[in-house]
């Protein structure tokens, strides 16, 4: 399967329109755009490193979403004043939540999925 930056450019700009827009509409429920979130991230970690393995990509990613929320428990007036802006609120987050976990592992969980049923279905076709 020939992976093109592209197309993982383009799914990752569409990710951060759509999570952005999950925090303007009221009626989504929060959780969506801490999945999205995850899906984001592993999607940046796949362009990143296009040839790596999807066990790898997964790995990376959902450490990666674990450290940050983990970094959430970290509280000193130069880190809180990066959260208190857009982009660090973004980013960062604010406060630590078990749920972010749940969020992020079906995230990243979607992400393996798909890839893995894309490849399945190369193989199909083959």
């Amino acid at each position: 399967m020939k992976k093109s930056r592209l197309i993982y450019f383009t799914l990752i700009i569409v990710t951060i329109l759509l999570g952005l827009a999950s925090r303007r509409i009221a009626i989504i429920p929060a959780i969506t755009g801490d999945v999205l979130w995850a899906i984001m991230v592993f999607l940046m970690i796949r362009f990143l490193f296009i040839r790596k393995s999807l066990k790898f990509v997964a790995l990376i990613s959902l450490s990666f979403c674990y450290l940050i929320e983990m970094s959430q428990l970290y509280h000193e007036p130069w880190i809180d004043r990066i959260r208190n802006t857009s982009l660090g609120a973004l980013v960062l987050g604010h406060g630590f939540l078990w749920s972010d976990l749940l969020a992020y592992t079906l995230g990243v969980g979607l992400c393996v999925l798909a890839e893995w049923r894309s490849q399945a279905m190369i193989v199909e076709v083959k």
